[in-house]
């Protein structure tokens, strides 16, 4: 049994490196300032897809992005690890889209791929930790969902049997295929690039990446396993009025970058009494509780 497998994935700003020049005057991001990388929750997503491959000989690991030009660079480091190809979802019309409108577009990008058999998602992405997209691309189209996923047990018989990490514990569910499954970072973290991987896709590109250079654009012309998808809003059939700004009713009010700063600091002897009495004094506080 051979598998289609989509993998959900974006590329983020390093949210882990904010810095005063994070943001912009106007409070939105400063992308300039932050390097960019593959969501960490969607490369342990990856690695699920990478072993059910493993798994199922026959079967093809799909990445999907939405962005631009620039976000096919996650789909090579996808590639470099295993996955068989990808597709850059890219339009201006995309720009500014909230997570309903983002679910709108890949969710009309897997419609036209068509055959498939698990979708596969990080949880959630650091530059909006909304967890959000994967369950509604789930509604769009009509499919089961398993949220907070630790490990894909199997998919046999078309059926998929996920551990799922929960707050009270840890739980194993089934679902029928097609389903759209979220990952955690608690599941296992993604293997490095394979050197022969890498020397196999480094020149892989999207068209628009190289339009301008017919000597690389004749180079993948002749190597098809280096062409990797481009769709526009046209090609999806995505409908404008979802797409963007125009389909998004999120509205981000104000963005306030917040450095946290050591006031003074407070030395407790190790005994019940003193912890109780910090403990009381940070609940009237409401620091915590």
């Amino acid at each position: 049994m051979s598998l289609n497998i989509i993998v959900l994935a974006k590329q983020v700003p390093d949210t882990r490196n904010v810095g005063k020049d994070a943001m912009k005057a106007d409070g939105t991001i400063n992308r300039a300032a932050l390097p960019a990388i593959f969501n960490p929750e969607d490369l342990n997503a990856l690695e699920q897809a990478l072993r059910l491959k493993e798994t199922y000989p026959g079967s093809k690991v799909t990445l999907l992005t939405m962005g631009p030009a620039r976000a096919a660079e996650i789909v090579r480091e996808g590639m470099y690890r295993g996955a068989d190809g990808g597709i850059v979802l890219s339009d201006r019309a995309f720009a500014g889209s909230d997570t309903l409108a983002t679910s709108y577009a890949l969710s009309a990008a897997v419609r036209k791929i068509g055959d498939y058999d698990i979708i596969i998602g990080g949880r959630q992405a650091i530059d909006g930790d909304t967890a959000q997209v994967g369950p509604q691309i789930a509604e769009k189209l009509g499919l089961p969902q398993i949220t907070y996923a630790e490990e894909i047990i199997s998919a046999d018989g078309g059926e998929v049997v996920v551990r799922r990490r929960i707050e009270s514990g840890v739980e194993t569910v089934r679902a029928k295929m097609p389903l759209v499954v979220t990952v955690n970072s608690s599941a296992e973290p993604c293997r490095p690039r394979n050197a022969k991987c890498l020397q196999k896709y480094k020149y892989a590109a999207v068209p628009s990446e190289v339009a301008s250079d017919e000597e690389k654009k004749s180079f993948i012309e002749k190597r098809g396993y280096l062409a990797i998808g481009e769709w526009n809003a046209a090609d999806v059939e995505a409908d404008l009025s979802q797409c963007g700004l125009a389909g998004s009713p999120t509205k981000v009010k104000s963005i306030e970058n917040v450095v946290f700063t050591a006031k003074d600091a407070r030395r407790i002897e190790n005994s019940d009494e003193e912890l109780e009495g910090l403990v009381k004094e940070l609940i009237a506080s409401h620091t915590i509780g």
